[in-house]
């Protein structure tokens, strides 16, 4: 199994100490705890994509520059891109961006975004927010993969001719995941064109979930694709990791619980109203190292998964953050990994090898033996 750190960079108070951060703060924090993830060995981390709620991650390919140039090992994930309500065109191109600075480390995961206010701001239908999707995504395909291309338009893309996105992938298009959460559609596109799924696997049942990823498989199978290929993410709930299962629920419950009765909004609502209910029946990863452990156990047993990611209790003081964000590294992954192997990201993963580097820990050299370009930088 390998491992990334999500931040959706929400913007909350705490709700039991009303403590808040500036957004300068905020920024920092999801920059620092990026360095310190590569550092204790997580495969991936991600940046989030909201344009409505208390979030800000309206600019997330920027943040990714930024932890692209602090980082030398780690993959550059965005989670999600909202393509919906974005053009193609200028997808292409700043990730193509954080590709070539990074030296190849950037994958996606597209999705139609689960906030439904940020439709209006973008003067789109919420009614159409399947057919933006699948419509802009067939043009970005083809943008990674063809140079002069002429692309006909459609319902909700202009004409382009002998069109030229640059700068290129550092090597070859980008892998693109699907983010999935509420409905067969996106699972079923990711089949279509043969790429991974990424389960959202955050606020409802799993069962839920493992419907879309039976689907997947079931769908990426008709379509002839190579199944070693069927690679599958997860997310999770809430993340919060103590000595003991009551010192968790004592210490992070009321905060679970008043975060939920302030952000049940459509998109966003879950059934799990109190943290012992979230805990027996739901996503949320809150307790001992080897309850979590076991909770994800549970996760591989219905999804199968070859990626998990985690998320940081981000209304909590940062010190607790990184103190639960090295536990988890150095208690959880390591058990995890050998559990559950997986050919994502070595010689056999089948979408094929980019830059070999990004495998190790060296990062890239700069010109005539000069200093790496994008060595780590102190947070």
């Amino acid at each position: 199994m390998r491992f990334q750190l999500l931040d959706i960079i929400p913007f909350y108070a705490n709700p039991i100490t009303g403590e808040q951060v500036s957004p300068a703060e905020r920024f920092a924090q999801t920059l620092h705890a990026a360095v310190r993830a590569e550092e204790l060995g997580f495969d991936a981390v991600s940046v989030g994509e909201r344009h409505a709620g208390r979030f800000l991650s309206s600019s997330p390919t920027v943040i990714l520059g930024a932890i692209a140039a602090r980082t030398s090992r780690v993959r550059l994930h965005s989670g999600v891109t909202v393509l919906s309500v974005l053009d193609p065109v200028r997808v292409a191109e700043d990730y193509a961006t954080i590709d070539q600075l990074s030296g190849g480390r950037a994958e996606i995961t597209i999705g139609k975004g689960n906030e439904v206010a940020q439709f209006p701001l973008f003067g789109l239908e919420i009614d159409d927010q399947w057919e933006l999707l699948a419509e802009k995504y067939e043009l970005l395909r083809l943008l990674w993969r063809e140079e002069d291309l002429d692309w006909p338009g459609g319902e909700f893309t202009r004409p382009l001719r002998s069109t030229t996105t640059l700068p290129r992938p550092y090597a070859g298009p980008l892998r693109v995941w699907h983010g999935s959460a509420t409905t067969l559609f996106s699972a079923a596109l990711a089949a279509r064109f043969g790429d991974p799924l990424f389960s959202a696997n955050a606020i409802q049942p799993l069962q839920n979930y493992g419907v879309l990823v039976d689907h997947y498989r079931s769908e990426f199978a008709r379509h002839g694709h190579d199944e070693r290929g069927a690679y599958v993410g997860a997310g999770a709930g809430a993340l919060f990791l103590a000595d003991t299962s009551q010192e968790a629920v004592r210490e992070y419950g009321p905060v679970y619980e008043a975060i939920v009765a302030a952000t049940n909004v459509p998109g966003n609502n879950t059934p799990f109203r109190d943290i012992d209910h979230a805990i027996a029946d739901g996503p949320a990863l809150v307790g001992t190292s080897q309850q979590i452990i076991d909770k994800i156990g549970s996760f591989h047993a219905r999804l199968g998964h070859d990626l998990q990611s985690i998320s940081l209790p981000t209304t909590v003081s940062f010190d607790r953050q990184l103190e639960i964000l090295e536990r988890f590294a150095t208690e959880v992954i390591p058990v995890l990994r050998r559990e559950f192997p997986t050919t994502l990201w070595t010689d056999a993963d089948p979408y094929g090898s980019r830059p070999s580097h990004v495998h190790g820990d060296a990062a890239l050299p700069g010109p005539s033996g000069a200093e790496p370009l994008l060595a780590s930088a102190p947070a």
